[in-house]
């Protein structure tokens, strides 16, 4: 059994968001999304993956489809295999997302 610690893939680039996958298998992907400023990623669709998003820093506006929130730190939503994902930075501090989809994309 292999284990990672988080803070290892937290790095911020002030000309663009930073990411970095987490984990990566046959059926499960994730990546850790590093956003300051106003930095943001999407559109972002899959057809054949749901998605999870985790806020783990930070605060940030997320558009799903037509829905749109502002998650705040430990929120999640789901993004349903098909739907339109764009995630930005909504405050001044920098922001770190985790990104799970099942099965991987293609």
């Amino acid at each position: 059994m292999k284990t990672r610690n988080l803070t290892d893939l937290i790095h911020f680039d002030e000309e663009a968001p930073r990411s970095e996958v987490l984990e990566e298998s046959e059926r499960l992907w994730s990546q850790v999304i590093c956003l300051q400023g106003a930095q943001g990623v999407g559109p972002l669709t899959d057809e054949a993956a749901d998605g999870l998003v985790v806020v783990l820093a930070g605060e940030v506006a997320v558009q799903v489809g037509k829905g749109r929130a502002r998650m705040d730190q430990w929120e999640t939503v789901v993004v349903p295999a098909g739907e339109q994902l764009t995630v930005r930075n909504a405050s001044p501090d920098p922001a770190v997302v985790l990104l799970v989809l099942a099965p991987p994309p293609a």
